[in-house]
């Protein structure tokens, strides 16, 4: 929890209202919830030897006080597999922040460099989300990913904090609920890796209220006994 409060103290003090890739990554790790490895680098030269440490291929990503919405700004290259493509990646992402500068009429703070990430298989993506509700509270959102919460809107709701029923239940009620326990010769999907992540973004939100939304989207789930990866985690805070 103290990570968690120095992380919004940070963003606070510099006027954000949400947390950067790398400070939500932390926030969860403390939580227990899987995510890919990961670091910072600030040249082109430290990405490179972040990223053998990491293991190839890897994300890049902008990190910076002024840029909330990364793809929009240029600021993500994905599936980058030697020294050469991250070179070229961080040049391009930190040329793009200036430009996206440009066009804002901001001067965009790139002292941070950029977020690094392993580019994690892909397994059944699932979102796992919260939004705060002014009469109920915070509500953690499941549901699995992509056309299913996009056009069939097939998601469920239970208000936090969660027990591990409740996680269950959720896992269980959707209308997709089979493809997690496995058709057409597919092997189901690892339920108790989702019910960890569910527990611990509940429990995670019950210590830190200031949190008004959070989207962990996507969510990789694997078959059963290979667990789940939260790829991607988005943070608002109040002011």
């Amino acid at each position: 929890m103290k990570v968690a409060k120095k992380i919004f103290e940070t963003a606070r003090n510099e006027g954000r209202t949400f947390v950067l890739e790398n400070e939500a990554k932390d926030i969860m790790k403390e939580y227990g919830i899987p995510i890919p490895p990961y670091d910072t680098a600030t040249t082109a030269d430290e990405a490179v030897e972040k990223a053998k440490k990491i293991g190839f291929p890897v994300v890049l990503k902008i990190l910076s006080k002024d840029i909330l919405h990364k793809s929009d700004a240029g600021g993500v290259k994905i599936n980058l597999k030697d020294e050469q493509s991250i070179r070229e990646a961080f040049n391009e992402i930190m040329e793009n922040a200036r430009k996206y500068g440009a066009r804002e009429n901001i001067e965009v703070d790139l002292s941070r460099g950029v977020f690094i990430s392993n580019f994690a298989e892909m397994g059944t993506e699932i979102i796992v989300g919260v939004t705060r509700d002014p009469q109920f509270g915070h509500a953690l959102m499941f549901g699995l990913g992509g056309i299913f919460v996009e056009v069939l809107k097939d998601v469920t709701f239970r208000l936090i904090p969660l027990t591990e029923n409740d996680a269950r239940e959720m896992i269980g009620e959707i209308k997709a609920a089979k493809i997690l326990e496995g058709v057409r010769g597919q092997p189901p999907r690892d339920v108790d890796a989702l019910v960890d992540v569910i527990m611990g973004v509940s429990k995670m939100i019950d210590e830190n209220p200031e949190i008004r939304e959070l989207d962990c989207n996507p969510t990789f789930v694997y078959e059963k006994g290979k667990g789940a990866l939260v790829v991607d985690a988005r943070i608002l805070i109040d002011e």
